[in-house]
């Protein structure tokens, strides 16, 4: 009996001080089970199989009292806009160690009270600088060990500690405002020194103490610079590899319009000037001048002269004649002979 009291006083001090909790580590679990208590305070699903599909956000809105909820260590790979909406009274959201690649915008909405939020060892490459504007009470951020190369940041989001080692940043201008938010606010960058950027001769040096000239990043607010970037599948964030780009678009454009070009201005030349075209093909031929035609006629003539062979010819050799001999005899004319032509003429006679 007084070991039963106790349980019973045990249970209502954690029911006085909110610190209901339950433990669902490590149990191969693909689905938050619905036969929880929900009336919990802090949740722990990690070291399962869980994905976070619209049944799991069905059930965990079921736990409104919810202050602690760690899903590190599952196979989630998406957060769905309003995935932890019901939970008002959040505080600490770990969803580490995961396969995070997308994060919607409003993934995070309702969650007013969030005060810590770990997202590091994911595979996030890009996140929508408005993502993390509705926790307004957000203290602590850990991004840690993803694949971010850029992350715009409004100056007026306000944290305490924020950790951004172990990714491939690109200190280019499209970091600029992140650089100059770390400077100007009172967040501290954990891990400084393993912060660092990633270009060429730059892997020493850290994100917040690079090199990156506020002057030569005014290219970036030019329309220009929208237009080429704002293609997801392009995914140039920076400006030095976005004007090369417009060069060479521009001068293939030049190539185009001037092939076009001379290529019409070949077809109407060949239309236009059929002499010139016919020239061209038959280039070998010329017209015979009237000095050569007489020539012609005067050689002609010469060679087929008979006093010339006849004179030169000796009395002694004989003289060849050659006679024509018709094929249809010496009478006939070569036309065919109709019997009943001649029978109507006679008759007529």
């Amino acid at each position: 009996t007084s070991i039963l009291h106790f349980t019973f006083w045990v249970f209502i001090t954690l029911q006085d001080r909110n610190l209901v909790a339950c433990e669902e580590s490590a149990k191969s679990l693909f689905n938050i089970s619905f036969n929880l208590l929900q009336n919990i305070t802090k949740l722990s699903l990690k070291n399962n199989k869980i994905t976070l599909e619209d049944h799991d956000k069905e059930i965990l809105g079921c736990f409104i009292n919810l202050t602690e909820l760690h899903l590190n260590e599952n196979n989630i790979t998406v957060l769905n806009n309003n995935s932890f909406y019901n939970l008002k009274n959040l505080i600490t959201l770990d969803i580490s160690n995961n396969c995070i690649s997308t994060v919607h915008k409003a993934a995070f909405a309702g969650l007013n009270q969030l005060s810590v939020l770990n997202l590091s060892y994911n595979m996030i490459a890009q996140l929508d600088s408005d993502t993390f504007t509705s926790l307004e009470s957000l203290t602590v951020l850990n991004l840690q060990h993803n694949f971010l190369k850029y992350f715009h940041i409004k100056s007026s989001f306000k944290l305490i500690k924020i950790v951004l080692a172990g990714n491939p940043w690109i200190c280019s201008c499209d970091l600029l405002d992140l650089q100059i938010w770390l400077t100007a606010s009172n967040v501290t960058l954990e891990n400084e020194s393993n912060t660092t950027c990633t270009l060429p001769n730059m892997e020493q040096i850290s994100i917040k103490m690079a090199a990156i000239q506020p002057a030569n990043c005014k290219i970036e607010n030019t329309p220009l610079k929208n237009t080429v970037t704002s293609t997801p599948a392009v995914n140039l964030r920076s400006s030095a590899l976005t004007l090369p780009l417009v060069g060479k678009s521009w001068t293939f454009l030049a190539g185009v319009v001037g092939f076009v070009l001379g290529t019409t201005l070949l077809i109407l030349t060949a239309v236009k000037c059929p002499a010139w075209y016919h020239y061209l093909i038959s280039y070998r031929h010329r017209r015979l001048e009237e000095n050569d035609s007489e020539m012609f006629e005067q050689e002609f003539s010469a060679d087929m002269s008979p006093s010339t062979s006849i004179s030169g010819t000796s009395s002694e050799e004989p003289i060849v004649v050659f006679k024509k001999v018709h094929a249809c005899g010496d009478e006939e004319d070569g036309f065919i002979e109709d019997k009943y032509i001649d029978i109507y003429v006679n008759e007529e006679r």
